[in-house]
């Protein structure tokens, strides 16, 4: 049972406004892009960047390399990011023990033609990278959203970040920083990943889009820039993320705006009020997660037993209720039958509803008479998502388009299509099953589980997209499953048991290595984080019950929250970007071990 204590403590750590704010930690990357941005537009803020670098500096590794999670070695991408904000801050300089350190390591892992694309962007935008040869043509930006090659065709979290790149890319703009870090460019510069055959036939149709006449090329870049200003969200940022909004201010600029333009200065004011103070210091939040974090625990607690019209709950769906989204955004694009409602990620966000944010806030809201009106649209909203193989992607419907990933990009294959995924779908239908009563003999479900049969490993696990990972994924598939009328014989659900309980700690917990993402096979961690083993046991409870050994075994391990380490707790457990962007998420220790001990005394009862 989840303690009246714990119920309180949550009680206390919830805002006035009816919210639960935690940090969203992600990558350093933000913290550093913050850094260097500052620099570039000449902003006074001193103060700030003593207070980023100094958290910055202290992320460092013994090895010289700054790590995404405990258990990598280093990361090449993050090491040269978080090298280049320290010497831009002008606080350390090439001498320094620290900066030395991380040279070596850059040196040894191939210099910086062998980090991520989009950290050569960054550096081509100070001057401390070439560009590539080939400019992306604009009038692709002038392309209807059926077309093959539109922006539409890809994700909506690939379209936001490459427009303003290829802005910056096609201007070749530069603002140099008094730095030089030419020793570091070891061998060749190259952006692209060896091409393959539909990417070399993607170069040759942008060959012949290149011949346009000057006058479409300047209508590209009107379009492109219209693209962006059409979706700032009220408090200045692009689409609600840090990243985007950094690579809009650049792109602004390179288009001629002026570092102190309104548009420029009230992103860099939305940008500031992402800042969270962690214990380790100052951290810039890629997209705070008020919406998530707050949805999730008036679910989790009204599983517990909290009823709905506690203070504590009525306080958050009220404040969920008003952040119904009601714009038609980029997702209406292929779901034009769509009514707006569904709910997106963050407090600022209004543009961007996306799936599984959608289904929680149902979840919190099921029952309450007074929101059956916005439940219905967002129920509706949800229905209409559901892409052509059967699943939910995480945004929109319809993006995706398999050979998109052969684009000779990294990460081609996780940011470039919103295809559905066995998380998501998951989830939707553990929503539709335990919370819409809609089961395996409506059309919809019947499709979703079809799907996620074809997701399957041969292992019998199921990949997370946005968690860590084949426990995540697994959990999501299983509860799916089941409470849309799988019955927990089913031979894909015990495949799905007999590998969960083959990874198992032996005291009782579960614990998946962030490389997981990477290697795109299970890899094990040493030790056992509370969010993975809470999603172990909900799903080894959906198939095998209270009774089983396994079942107790989790049970005993999330109920004795004094033995969790600080290391299990601190460990990312979500996921952005595999081997680029991870994410602490510090409410995850409260909500989903709430979560499984909620369904485990319902079930032994």
């Amino acid at each position: 049972m989840y303690s009246q204590d714990q119920i309180e403590e949550l009680r206390r750590l919830q805002e006035a406004d009816g919210t639960w704010r935690f940090c969203f930690e992600g990558a350093p990357m933000t913290d550093c892009l913050m850094i260097i941005t500052m620099r570039m537009l000449d902003v006074q803020g001193e103060e700030l960047i003593e207070k980023l670098t100094k958290r910055l500096a202290a992320l460092q590794g013994k090895n010289g390399a700054w790590s995404l999670y405990e258990d990598e070695r280093g990361n090449l991408s993050a090491t040269v990011l978080a090298y280049t904000a320290l010497l831009v801050s002008g606080r350390y300089k090439l001498s320094d023990d620290n900066i030395r350190q991380a040279e070596v390591y850059i040196q040894t892992q191939g210099g910086l033609a062998r980090t991520h694309f989009m950290t050569k962007f960054v550096l081509a935008v100070i001057g401390q990278y070439p560009y590539p040869k080939l400019s992306v043509p604009t009038p692709l930006f002038l392309l209807p959203s059926f077309a093959p090659m539109s922006m539409y065709s890809l994700s909506n979290y690939a379209r936001i970040h490459l427009v303003p790149m290829v802005i910056c890319l096609n201007k070749r703009f530069i603002i140099p920083q008094d730095i030089d870090m030419s020793h570091l460019l070891l061998g060749e510069a190259f952006w692209f990943k060896q091409e393959r055959n539909v990417s070399s036939n993607l170069i040759q149709q942008g060959k012949r889009l290149a011949l346009y006449p000057k006058k479409l090329h300047d209508k590209g870049f009107q379009e492109a820039e219209r693209f962006m200003l059409n979706r700032l969200e009220d408090n200045g940022t692009l689409y609600s993320y840090a990243t985007s909004t950094f690579y809009m201010i650049y792109a602004l600029l390179a288009l001629g705006y002026k570092p102190d333009a309104p548009v420029i200065v009230k992103a860099m004011q939305g940008l500031v009020s992402y800042l969270f103070h962690t214990e380790k210091g100052l951290h810039l939040q890629n997209s705070p997660s008020e919406v998530w974090d707050t949805a999730l625990l008036s679910y989790s607690l009204q599983e517990a037993g909290v009823p709905s019209h506690d203070p504590m709950i009525r306080a958050a769906n009220a404040y969920l209720v008003h952040k119904q989204h009601n714009k038609m955004g980029d997702w209406s694009i292929r779901a034009p039958r769509a009514i707006p409602g569904g709910w997106g990620f963050s407090d600022s966000n209004t543009f961007v509803p996306d799936n599984d944010d959608t289904s929680v806030v149902l979840r919190a809201l099921k029952g309450e008479e007074m929101y059956e009106k916005v439940w219905q649209r967002g129920l509706s909203w949800l229905l209409e998502m559901q892409n052509k193989d059967g699943g939910w992607g995480a945004f929109e419907k319809g993006a995706d388009n398999e050979w998109l990933t052969m684009l000779p990009l990294d990460n081609a294959e996780d940011a470039i299509i919103d295809n559905s995924t066995p998380d998501v779908t998951g989830r939707v239908l553990e929503f539709f099953g335990n919370y819409a009563g809609l089961h395996q003999g409506h059309s919809i479900v019947k499709r979703g589980v079809t799907c996620l049969e074809r997701l399957q490993r041969q292992d019998g696990s199921w990949y997370g997209r946005w968690g860590i990972c084949y426990i995540y994924g697994t959990w999501a598939a299983v509860t799916g499953l089941r409470a849309v009328g799988v019955p927990a014989s089913d031979s894909r659900l015990q495949r799905a048991a007999v590998w969960l309980e083959s990874i198992q700690h032996s005291d009782g917990g579960f614990g998946e290595s962030c490389r997981s993402s990477e290697k795109k096979r299970f890899v094990p961690l040493s030790f056992s984080t509370p969010s993975q083993t809470a999603w172990g046991v909900d799903a080894l409870l959906a198939i095998k019950g209270c009774n089983a050994e396994s079942v107790q075994r989790g049970i005993h391990f999330l109920r004795h929250r004094e033995k969790w380490t600080e290391r299990a707790k601190s460990y990312p457990t979500g996921l952005g970007l595999p081997g680029q962007f991870y994410i602490r998420y510090y409410s995850y220790n409260y909500i989903f071990p709430l979560l499984a001990l909620a369904h485990y005394d319902k079930n032994n009862s």
